[in-house]
């Protein structure tokens, strides 16, 4: 039998060299694009997070501004920092919502299989809400300043109470995750959300001053780690002293974080 050819058979059926495994940062990033990708095929999301911020400062600033404060231009001044705080605290449930439709659609089990760092899925949900959480807050800083609202603090203020509220929001989230994989449908991921974020956000200091409500509810309010961070949030816009809220803020995320991220991450790893 000739070997002539064998050579040349050789080459052909030689197999390219395996590619490199995609590193942790490349497939979190992957996955946060395609968690935003997701907003193109179902737009309610993203006219939720539209419409929810325009409606509520909207509403509370000209049906109780002139009640609270005096005028809708003086109440804006304490309002709007509450709203972001409101809005975005609200609308982290969309992560553990993403979370529970890619489970009914089998994606995770899909994504364990591949050869990937196991945590991009939900690094990667994490990520790409930052889009909708940019999005909300755009919207309630522009209609702010169109009504009248004045940041002594200037920009830079904005946006470190932006920062401070994306702490939080992460924190929050990982909360949501549990609850997208502990329940069977993602409208009980949103049913479950209004149970708690109800009482966090309306109990309070983003409405109206504490002092104004019964004793018992300002108990509540005082360690209602929302209320510190409506508190540290007015505090960065309008340029006064608040450390303390501050600190109680980045203590209570990191808790939550502490708390809530194992868990979720023992249970995505752990067979459904």
């Amino acid at each position: 039998m000739s070997t002539d050819g064998l050579p040349a058979r050789s080459a052909a059926l030689k197999l390219p060299p395996r590619p490199e495994p995609a590193s942790a940062l490349s497939t979190v990033v992957t996955l946060a694009w395609r968690a935003m990708l997701k907003i193109k095929h179902v737009p309610f999301q993203l006219f939720d997070v539209a419409v929810t911020p325009i409606m509520f400062t909207l509403l509370f600033t000209y049906m109780f501004g002139g009640a609270l404060a005096g005028s809708p231009e003086v109440y804006i001044q304490f309002l709007l920092p509450g709203i972001l705080v409101q809005t975005i605290t609200f609308i982290t449930v969309y992560t553990g919502v993403g979370v529970n439709t890619d489970i009914q659609k089998g994606l995770f089990e899909r994504f364990r299989t591949l050869p990937m760092w196991q945590p991009s899925p939900v690094l990667g949900a994490l990520t790409g809400d930052l889009f909708r959480y940019s999005v909300a807050a755009f919207l309630i800083i522009a209609l702010g300043l169109i009504l009248g609202f004045r940041p002594a603090a200037g920009l830079f203020g904005v946006l470190l109470a932006f920062a401070l509220v994306l702490v939080f929001a992460f924190a929050v989230s990982w909360i949501w995750i549990i609850f997208g994989m502990l329940v069977k449908t993602p409208e009980s991921v949103m049913t479950t959300s209004f149970v708690f974020l109800m009482p966090l956000t309306f109990a309070s200091n983003i409405f109206v001053d504490p002092k104004t409500m019964p004793r018992w509810l300002q108990a509540f309010v005082r360690v209602n780690p929302v209320s510190h961070l409506t508190s540290a949030s007015r505090g960065l816009m309008h340029g006064t002293d608040v450390g303390a809220d501050i600190a109680w803020t980045l203590v209570a995320s990191a808790v939550i974080v502490g708390i809530s991220a194992p868990i979720a991450m023992r249970m995505y790893y752990k067979e459904r």
